[in-house]
């Protein structure tokens, strides 16, 4: 059971504590769904590991508050401890501290200014098809219904704005195959792609501004595989490219821009993740900023749900209490004081006082 009274920290290692895992996420949700049924000012609704509570208190506008229940693998950093301030444990910066804070919003603040939905989901760590909330999109897009989102994916309390579109593709270098004695009679696919590692190694990230503020791209190489065994030559290599793009371009631009730059070779998309951009001109985003951020707003290097949010139309922001630096590392932490700021502040801008 959690305890909704307790202290923010408490509850984050009372989440952390309870395994969740992509794909393992059920009795961290069911022990969500039952907290959070026991409030008489919340209405809950369930999809699989994902489950929804809202207020309906008729009010101009809605908030949506979203985080993501699972971690990524455990590697002996559960059950949690306490160092000082630090809160040792996995999914402790990504994002149970982020899931805490909603989970005591949702408990304390009955009579927000603006109706609430909040959103706790499952497989945000895996790939995309088996996203929560885009299953709760195509499910029930209505439990989605908003005028401004937050994420809150760790951003040590910053808010940060848009994210960026990330597209993988399989880069292939094909030779021609011939006994490894005899290897003049071939053409060797995996020396080729060095080729492909040549070009990798030449290019220059963009570092664009977009709404004002600064992205910065990457394009890696993530995997390389290629091979057929001890005395062949091979006929092919595929090396697997990242690509981490600003908001000012849409996947298709990704795309071209990917086959441009490796002209000379096969490409193959085998996943792609939209961006989104950062809509700090939305009121609802420039007064969050205002009022929780102080005016303060920088941009989000990675990819997170506040694209799925921007695809229904909703402005959205991220803005949580962990440190993206620590995320899935085996050492990862929170800062208490953090958890404990980001919870106030977010009760003071829920509750009007910001």
């Amino acid at each position: 059971m959690l305890d909704l009274t307790s202290d923010v920290a408490d509850l984050t290692a009372a989440l952390v504590d309870t395994r969740s895992e992509s794909g393992d996420e059920k009795a961290l949700a069911d022990a969500v769904e039952s907290a959070l049924s026991a409030l008489p000012h919340l209405t809950v609704d369930r999809d699989g590991d994902a489950v929804v509570a809202r207020t309906d208190l008729g009010r101009e506008r809605r908030v949506v508050i979203a985080g993501h229940l699972d971690t990524v693998p455990i590697v002996d950093n559960v059950p949690s401890h306490v160092d000082g301030d630090l809160l040792y444990g996995c999914g402790t910066t990504d994002m149970k501290a982020g899931v805490a804070v909603q989970l005591k919003l949702a408990a304390l603040v009955a009579a927000p200014v603006h109706d609430v939905t909040y959103v706790f989901y499952d497989n945000e760590e895996v790939d995309a098809a088996r996203n929560g909330l885009l299953r709760i999109s195509r499910n029930h897009p209505e439990w989605l219904h908003g005028d401004f989102a937050i994420l809150m994916e760790p951003t040590d309390g910053v808010i940060e704005g848009g994210c960026q579109g990330t597209m993988r593709v399989d880069v292939k270098a094909t030779g021609k195959r011939a006994h490894s004695a005899r290897s003049w009679m071939g053409e060797n696919a995996v020396h080729k792609a060095g080729e492909i590692l040549d070009v990798l190694r030449a290019y220059t990230p963009r570092r664009p501004e977009v709404e004002g503020l600064t992205f910065h791209e990457g394009l890696n190489a993530v995997f390389i595989e290629g091979g057929v065994a001890g005395n062949v030559i091979p006929d092919a290599c595929v090396v697997r490219v990242n690509y981490r793009y600003a908001p000012d371009l849409t996947p298709a631009d990704a795309e071209a821009h990917l086959r441009e730059v490796f002209a000379d070779f096969e490409v193959t998309v085998t996943d792609s993740a939209a961006p989104a951009r950062p809509g700090l001109d939305d009121p609802s985003a420039a007064a969050f900023v205002t009022a929780v951020g102080e005016g303060e707003a920088r941009a989000k290097f990675g990819w997170t749900d506040v694209s799925r949010f921007s695809e229904l139309g909703v402005p959205a922001v991220n803005y949580g209490p962990g440190d993206p630096m620590l995320a899935h590392t085996r050492d990862e932490y929170v800062s208490i004081p953090r958890i404990r700021e980001a919870e106030e502040r977010m009760v003071a801008w829920l509750t009007g006082r910001r």
